[in-house]
């Protein structure tokens, strides 16, 4: 089976006006990828992954003034959720079953604590750096002190693990994860709607309690050709209504099926600015994984 996976991140219109950067981050990862400047283990641990597995992430960093450093925010989340997951694929590489019977029973407790958990930690450590480099002091008396910086990092998540047997989602906060095949376009999780510009966040409290997971079986649930596509809210936001949203992400299968992937992926950054300024003026990011019998 064949894929093509790509993917980017464009700072919304009413951002450009206001001259506030991009706030949110995209990335997809396989047994290829690396870090640039990171130390050897941890590109070991992708290096390690089978051909088959791909990690997808994308984030919205709230941009708030209570939240100014939330494009910092959502880089974090998308390479916390793409380390962990690669350590649990490299964990159980020789077991994948295990692995997917791992993700059924404890996706929405233990790994959902283990992201909240290590983003928090990710944040504290960059705004300890942050303070250093201003000659600051940065001092923790209060878990009250702890919450303010992770307020000012705010951010969703949203991501996909692919492997040959399975795929597993995850989404905490706004934002939309879309299956699409020649039948239409399929929402992978039901997310609750909450009123205004209000969401989940990772900077809050107990944040993995509000994280949405699924299971899917790919030998049952997925036929070829078909598509998974992760956007964040400026994409869904920019059409007048779901059914137009879906029309979209339809659209993009059937352009990957008439022109190829990279014709897409050339387009996408274009595409997406055009979506922006057409419709909520807010940054979009947007991941595709297509997949083929080629």
């Amino acid at each position: 089976m064949g894929r093509y996976v790509f993917g980017t991140s464009v700072q919304g219109s009413s951002h450009i006006r206001v001259g506030r950067p991009c706030q949110d981050n995209s990335t997809f990862r396989d047994r290829n990828f690396t870090y640039p400047k990171k130390k050897s283990k941890t590109n070991e641990l992708y290096a390690g992954l089978d051909e088959d597995i791909l990690i997808m992430s994308v984030a919205d960093g709230h941009g708030s003034e209570s939240c100014p450093f939330s494009q910092t925010g959502s880089a974090i989340a998308i390479n916390v959720f793409c380390d962990l997951m690669a350590e649990f694929c490299l964990k159980y590489k020789d077991i994948m079953e295990s692995l997917r019977t791992y993700f059924n029973r404890e996706a929405d407790t233990r790994i959902a604590k283990a992201i909240d958990s290590e983003w928090k930690k990710r944040v504290l450590n960059q705004h300890k750096l942050k303070m250093a480099k201003a000659n600051q002091s940065l001092v923790f008396e209060s878990e009250k002190d702890k919450e303010a910086i992770y307020k000012m990092y705010g951010t969703t998540l949203l991501g996909v693990v692919i492997t040959k047997e399975f795929s597993f989602v995850f989404q905490l906060g706004d934002g939309d994860i879309s299956y699409v095949d020649e039948t239409g376009v399929k929402p992978v999780l039901e997310t609750e709607k909450i009123l205004g510009v209000e969401t989940h966040s990772l900077s809050k409290k107990d944040a993995w309690k509000n994280a949405l997971t699924r299971v899917i079986n790919r030998e049952t649930e997925e036929q070829v050709p078909f598509m998974y596509m992760l956007t964040t809210d400026g994409m869904a936001n920019s059409y007048i209504s779901e059914g137009e949203f879906h029309k979209s992400c339809q659209e993009y299968f059937d352009m990957i099926r008439e022109h190829g992937g990279k014709v897409v992926e050339e387009n996408l950054p274009g595409w997406l600015s055009e979506t922006s300024a057409m419709g909520c003026g807010d940054d979009i990011s947007a991941v595709i994984a297509y997949y083929d019998e080629t």
